[in-house]
């Protein structure tokens, strides 16, 4: 007798829509918090801070491109780190490492919530790239696809691939999987809106938020460990 295939569990927690979206939404409110409140850079997306660096260069701004300088490095470092533990974790400790990454944001978006505005941006600025360097390099996928919850242009290439796909080729599945990729999108853009109207509120505190929401994936996700 044909062995049935086992239902959709194959999809890991981490992996999941209901985590992408919440990581989406954190990715995009750390990026409003850092420019409307820390400097006028942006945490997650190293790009943008990329074109500014070379924009201050050109215009002779050397301590604006410096300063620039600052969440590259620290990005770059949490992409570092998450490669060792690949290295040297085996493939069940790393998942239990994903589980606790989440835990090591909560931690330093606490901290972080309790630094005051005279303490220097760049400070601040390196702890939140670092945490978003760990978090994009350690959940890199949803639902079996690629995707970053940090940024969003992969994510629009995906999602318009996808797109073409369902129109010309009438592929039913590239339309769902472009439906999730625009949901990201969609639930970043949100987490931006609500990462600027929050800073003009609450202020430096207005992190905190991120907490709540990374707390509940760290629930959602301790409760799948065995």
């Amino acid at each position: 007798m044909k062995q049935r295939r086992p239902h959709a569990a194959a999809v890991p927690i981490h992996e999941t829509f209901r985590i992408a979206a919440l990581l989406a939404i954190v990715g995009g409110f750390l990026d409003a918090y850092t420019y409307m409140l820390r400097g006028g850079v942006f945490a997650n997306a190293q790009t943008g801070n990329m074109v500014l660096l070379g924009i201050y260069a050109a215009q002779g701004r050397y301590r604006q491109a410096g300063y620039c300088i600052i969440p590259i490095l620290a990005f770059a470092l949490g992409v570092f780190i998450t490669e060792v533990f690949k290295k040297h974790f085996t493939e069940k400790e790393f998942d239990i490492y994903e589980h606790w990454i989440i835990a090591i944001e909560i931690i330093l978006l606490i901290v972080i919530g309790f630094v005051p505005g005279t303490v220097p941006d760049s400070v601040v600025n390196v702890t939140i790239s670092f945490v978003c360097s760990l978090q994009v390099n350690s959940f890199r996928r949803m639902k079996n696809l690629p995707y970053a919850s940090t940024m969003c242009t992969g994510n629009l290439r995906s999602g318009t691939e996808k797109i073409f796909q369902f129109i010309m080729n009438k592929d039913e599945r590239a339309g769902i999987q472009a439906a999730h990729y625009f949901g990201i999108i969609l639930l970043f853009i949100l987490g931006a809106v609500a990462g600027t109207i929050l800073a003009l509120l609450w202020g430096i505190q207005s992190i905190w938020c991120c907490c709540i929401l990374l707390g509940i994936v760290f629930v959602i996700m301790c409760l799948t460990i065995r």
